[in-house]
């Protein structure tokens, strides 16, 4: 409702009711449903988007790197010289996604993911193109990552070899359900393993 008795040039409008939704089982695993305008309340800052976003980026690099290592090894001993080509080609790949997300900052200073960017810059079917491609890479870095965390946690406890799957499945639910209670609660939720690792 817009408050009449403010003389300043921006109307502020403001949601007044009596109204209180239900306790439910839903409402307490992931949250009261949140209004449109609660939208901008859900707005995180620089050090937990640093921690949200830089995670996936560092992640994926450490998870490329160890299998890439991996095959190395398997390959023996001849194969260690690719070891300084591959290793500078990752460092121009970051650099390029660095430099990519400077530019879409600057250029979208209200926010714009990579769907919005194609779609400006080059169309709709490269916009859905690229939303393909990012909801294929979230669905893997998932993946690798409850994985190498598994792996983590079975070599250290061989006892929990058999239940590795059971694990990973109870993980990915969690994940789920942070991710399911909002961008600040879960943005929250993930930074702080993030600043303690």
């Amino acid at each position: 409702m817009i408050n009449q008795k403010d003389n300043s040039q921006t109307a502020i409008i403001e949601r007044v009711t009596d109204y209180t939704p239900p306790h439910t089982f839903r409402s307490w695993l992931i949250g009261r449903p949140l209004s449109t305008a609660d939208a901008s309340h859900q707005t995180i800052g620089k050090i937990v988007g640093l921690a949200v976003f830089a995670s996936d980026a560092l992640s994926s690099t450490a998870y490329a790197t160890q299998e890439i290592l991996g095959v190395i090894a398997a390959a023996g001993t001849m194969a260690y010289g690719y070891l300084f080509p591959i290793s500078l080609a990752i460092i121009t790949l970051l650099a390029i996604v660095t430099i990519s997300y400077e530019q879409t900052i600057h250029a979208y200073p209200g926010g714009g993911g990579a769907y919005i960017v194609a779609r400006d810059n080059l169309g709709e079917m490269p916009a859905q193109t690229a939303g393909a491609a990012l909801l294929t890479d979230y669905i893997l870095t998932v993946s690798v990552s409850i994985s190498a965390g598994v792996a983590q946690i079975v070599s250290a406890y061989p006892a929990l070899f058999p239940y590795r799957v059971v694990i990973a499945v109870i993980a990915v639910f969690f994940i789920m359900l942070i991710n399911l209670r909002g961008v600040k609660e879960s943005g929250t939720a993930f930074a702080v393993p993030t600043y303690f690792s």
